[in-house]
């Protein structure tokens, strides 16, 4: 694991310290999409959360989705009350995250940053969410994510 992987995977772990439920999976391939997510732990790519970094009126906002869903930027920028959302860029998504883009973990971030989940997560019993690398997963239940993330919840995945 290279040294910014291993400082940002080691950021997850501490954050994680408190919940005794919660074990990171580290793997050998490639987790960094949801498609790719997916065949390495032999799941349906719905089942892995993507974390993503959108400018919300030029302000990082962080959603928390499905992997086989899409985001509505309309509904999201409606639902927020902002005029303009776009994805942001890789660097700004480390720049504010401390994580590499397909590695995104919406917590133990750098920056606090405004954290959204979508209620597709509810899809699911359990999602896999990036944990600070390209080659991590981490289950966690919908509720359990919200508590740790202090996220607010949306509908924007289409």
């Amino acid at each position: 694991m290279s040294q910014d992987f291993l400082e940002s995977y080691n950021r997850v772990k501490e954050s994680l310290r408190t919940y005794d439920n919660l074990e990171i999976k580290l793997l050998p391939d490639d987790t960094s999409t949801a498609e790719l997510a997916a065949q390495a732990l032999g799941t349906a790519p719905g089942q892995i959360a993507k974390t993503l970094c959108f400018l919300a009126d030029g302000e990082p906002v962080l959603i928390v989705a499905c992997g086989d869903k899409k985001i509505d930027t309309k509904k999201f920028g409606k639902q927020l009350g902002v005029k303009k959302m776009r994805m942001a860029d890789a660097e700004l998504v480390q720049e504010v995250t401390g994580f590499a883009p397909g590695g995104v973990c919406p917590f133990a971030l750098l920056k606090q940053v405004p954290v959204y989940l979508d209620r597709s997560l509810f899809d699911y019993d359990v999602t896999y969410i990036a944990a600070g690398t390209p080659h991590s997963a981490l289950p966690i239940a919908a509720d359990q994510l919200a508590e740790i993330t202090s996220g607010t919840w949306v509908e924007v995945s289409k």
